[in-house]
């Protein structure tokens, strides 16, 4: 995966993106925002994750719609299979 600088983000590869100017993504779409990540719709099928922080330059990386498909997928899987250990710690807990 290659990693450079953010020029046009509307690529259909994906990209590791170092360093995200903030005025590019200001003619981009907002699609969901948390409070240290943002999606935007940067055009051409192409969606950039965002890890925007203040203390150090925004990166992210760049997928099509279909990759932000299969990467949602992934997160859920981890989601749930992070909830399950969890769980099972805090009930192995309450059951001693």
């Amino acid at each position: 995966m290659a990693v450079e600088r953010a020029t046009n983000l509307a690529e259909s590869e994906m990209k590791l993106v170092e360093s995200i100017d903030r005025d590019t993504l200001e003619k981009s779409r907002l699609i969901a925002e948390s409070s240290e990540f943002a999606i935007f719709d940067v055009g051409n099928d192409t969606y950039t994750l965002v890890h925007r922080h203040e203390a150090v330059d925004w990166q992210g990386i760049t997928i099509s719609g279909d990759g932000l498909f299969r990467v949602a997928e992934l997160v859920a899987r981890a989601t749930r299979s992070l909830y399950r250990d969890v769980a099972g710690e805090l009930s192995r807990e309450r059951n001693r």
